[in-house]
């Protein structure tokens, strides 16, 4: 540790004598070597309402042009107790326009279930935000929810719909309280695969946990949001295992329940340890856990199985009418969210009523569809910023 010092005094003046990437690069390897103490939560942890920041600090390898901040902030878990979680926060550099800039929160994919899985702990915590730049140029501010138990510890929130839900809505409060940063209230939600299915629950409680945020619009890419039928269709293969330990384990911490009223022994014994590993880095050894597990994994069926079936159901987004426009990409060559299902949800919303644009992407796999969705999202929330959002693609009369 002695070392430390000097070790950040050379990359800073590697920093100040290379490109902007370079900049970044060096910027980010100090934001995450000294990033340690900002996740460590206070004891005790000081009251606050949902969204209050508890610290911030600016991140050095923000994107040119913009500033950046890591933040510590509160949020409410599914029993609605309180607790700190992290994220960050992206802002165009310069003053705000008159009336504020709009909130763009943003549902990441599944990076993993532990602490050190999040987004914001890695030294460019901006690299899985999907559009960021296009975002940015458009002149929003991003807010880029860890979702709980990542970065900060907390309780388990993956796929757990109320969890993450008000960690995204939390996200955008964070936002406001940074003055630099000029959010206003308004408020668009833009999310991936797990981010689709956390920005989906926001969505339905925005109204009723954060009246004073005025929500415009919401963008999914690969939503998960049939829960019981997505584990159906990707457990036969070594990324649906791997998936489905971090789901049944976080719903085993957050609800109490056995991981072996639903996996075989040997599936029970093994999940922890997958849950420990993130997607991102630790995916051979995750690989090298789950591929003995394929075709031995479930004891049961998780739609079938009490109380499995009931808790899937509970955190399956889309059982309400969304009373804002609603973007559903989906990728035709999807093997992991399976466009089937999600075929299934946007004709629930349609029959439910709400204003659905459904983009269909042929040939698009799971990881590609949020990029490939870009040139549609931007005008998309430009025009929805507007209240003229494209017609639906509903069916007339659904």
């Amino acid at each position: 540790m002695r070392w430390l010092p000097l070790l950040l005094a050379g990359v800073l003046l590697l920093a100040s004598c290379g490109s902007d990437t370079e900049r970044r690069a060096v910027d980010g390897l100090v934001d995450s070597w000294t990033a340690g103490p900002f996740y460590t939560l206070p004891d005790p942890i000081p009251p606050g309402a949902p969204g209050t920041l508890v610290r911030s600090e600016r991140l050095g390898s923000a994107p040119a042009g913009a500033i950046a901040w890591r933040v510590l902030y509160h949020s409410r878990d599914v029993t609605g107790a309180d607790l700190l979680t992290s994220g960050v926060v992206v802002a165009p550099a310069g003053p705000a326009p008159a009336g504020g800039r709009t909130v763009v929160s943003w549902g990441h994919p599944t990076t993993g279930t532990a602490q050190r899985c999040a987004p914001s702990v890695g030294d460019d915590p901006f690299d899985l935000v999907e559009g960021l730049s296009d975002l940015l140029r458009a002149g929003y501010v991003v807010a880029a929810a860890d979702y709980p138990a990542m970065g900060a510890p907390g309780p388990a929130s993956y796929l757990i719909g109320a969890t993450a839900g008000d960690s995204v809505l939390d996200a955008a409060r964070a936002a406001r309280a940074l003055p630099e940063a000029g959010a206003s209230d308004r408020l668009l939600l833009w999310g991936h695969s797990q981010g689709g299915h956390a920005v989906l629950f926001a969505a339905q409680l925005a109204a009723a946990y954060a009246p004073e945020l005025r929500l415009l619009g919401v963008a999914t890419a690969a939503p998960a949001t049939d829960l019981a039928d997505l584990l159906r269709a990707d457990i036969g293969d070594v990324s649906g295992v791997t998936i489905g330990a971090y789901a049944f384990a976080a719903y085993s911490a957050a609800y109490g329940v056995p991981l072996d009223t639903i996996l075989t022994p040997a599936g029970a014994a093994a999940t922890p340890a997958m849950a420990r590993l993130c997607l991102i880095g630790q995916n051979a050894q995750l690989h090298d856990i789950a591929t003995p597990l394929v075709g031995h994994y479930l004891g049961g069926d998780p739609g079938l199985v009490q109380p499995w079936a009931r808790l899937l159901a509970a955190n399956t987004p889309g059982t309400t009418r969304l009373d804002v426009p609603l973007l559903v990409a989906q990728g035709g060559a999807d093997t992991l969210v399976r466009p089937q299902v999600t075929t299934a949800f946007v004709a629930r919303q349609c029959a439910l009523g709400t204003h659905v644009t459904s983009l269909p992407l042929p040939g698009v796999d799971h990881g590609f569809v949020a990029l490939d969705a870009l040139p549609t999202l931007l005008p998309w929330l430009a025009a929805v910023e507007r209240g003229t959002p494209p017609a639906s693609t509903c069916p007339a009369g659904a």
